[in-house]
């Protein structure tokens, strides 16, 4: 099995690639903010969703099992960047197990 590993880089406070606003975007923005300039679509469909209740987002499960994350904005913020960028191992061990992706 081949593994592979992802080192961020500490210092991306600093680089632009830590922010995209994508203000063309018909969703724009896809939850309220208070500052649009600095609204993050980089992560536009969160890497932590999978992680289900570890992900560390204000979330909660419907009735019908799906993880309901209209009131987080963890992805959405350009201060979060390293910290979901350090759960790229968690991320992809989750998506390697077989028991699904839901942790009950």
């Amino acid at each position: 099995m081949n593994h592979f590993y992802i080192q961020p880089d500490e210092n991306w406070q600093e680089k632009a690639y830590s922010l995209f606003a994508h203000k063309e975007c018909e969703a724009f923005p896809c939850h309220s903010t208070d500052d649009e300039n600095h609204f993050n679509c980089l992560f536009c469909y969160c890497p932590l969703y999978v992680l289900g209740k570890l992900c560390g987002g204000e979330f909660q499960y419907l009735h019908n099992g799906v993880k309901d994350c209209s009131f987080c904005a963890i992805p959405h913020s350009r201060n979060n960047y390293g910290h979901i960028t350090r759960r790229a191992q968690d991320i992809v061990r989750k998506m390697g197990n077989k028991k699904g992706f839901r942790d009950d």
